[in-house]
């Protein structure tokens, strides 16, 4: 399968390129077997047609989906103009632009950031999916579908974030809030580091990086995409 990687975002400058590319995080998650091919759509840089690929993986950014950016507003067309039977997989920033390009609505939690390792309850189930009740995936973000598009279902969520992952129905899509890209030195990393306009609590930015050292549910959810992708391949 040849399968296109839009990337909205990698790590951040600060972290001085010790870590991989967004990119290159997701087409490790997905693993083996598929010819990757990133896309810098941060730049505006997208396939020439929306038929290039077979499948498309949209990264995390530090974006807002709501910002005037001519690249995010570039980027949604674009995801408009896939064609419904073509997999597309969105994780965090990715599962936000996917939610306001198809009808949902995505704005800044009032709840404030979610950091750390969070536990999502499953609420639905899919034939990519295994017998998981709950899953555990790092998380950064403020930023939420508030309401789902109306062709989406919510398969999993907690009471931080509802629409935790969504699961559409009019087409072959799946999304994440949570990031199974990201493996644990990284999510520290990066967390540790954080320094939003309005400081995280000391104590509850400490209980989120302590989280982090707790085994994560990223390499199931590394399967669920593998197997929705390759379904019907």
């Amino acid at each position: 399968m040849k399968i296109g990687i839009l990337e909205t975002g990698n790590p951040p400058e600060r972290l001085g390129g010790r870590y991989p590319t967004y990119g290159r995080m997701v087409s490790d998650l997905v693993g083996p077997g598929h010819a990757y091919t990133p896309y810098a759509a941060a730049d505006g840089i997208l396939p020439a047609d929306p038929s290039d690929e077979d499948a498309y993986l949209i990264t995390g950014s530090p974006a807002g989906v709501y910002e005037p950016l001519p690249w995010i507003a570039a980027l949604i067309d674009f995801l408009r103009a896939v064609p419904p039977a073509t997999p597309m997989v969105g994780l965090c920033f990715g599962h936000q632009v996917m939610a306001a390009a198809f009808g949902g609505r995505v704005a800044k939690s009032t709840k404030g950031w979610g950091i750390g390792l969070h536990t999502y309850r499953v609420q639905a189930r899919a034939p990519w999916m295994d017998e998981a009740t709950e899953i555990a995936v790092p998380a950064i973000h403020q930023d939420q579908v508030l309401e789902p598009p109306p062709g989406a279902r919510t398969i999993a969520g907690n009471a931080f974030t509802p629409h935790g992952i969504l699961d559409y129905r009019d087409r072959r899509a799946l999304s994440f809030q949570v990031h199974p890209e990201f493996e644990a030195d990284y999510a520290i990393a990066l967390i540790a580091g954080h320094t939003p306009a309005v400081p995280h609590e000391p104590a509850a930015h400490a209980a989120a990086l302590a989280s982090l050292t707790h085994p994560n549910d990223g390499p199931r959810l590394g399967g669920w995409i593998r197997r929705f992708l390759e379904d019907g391949e």
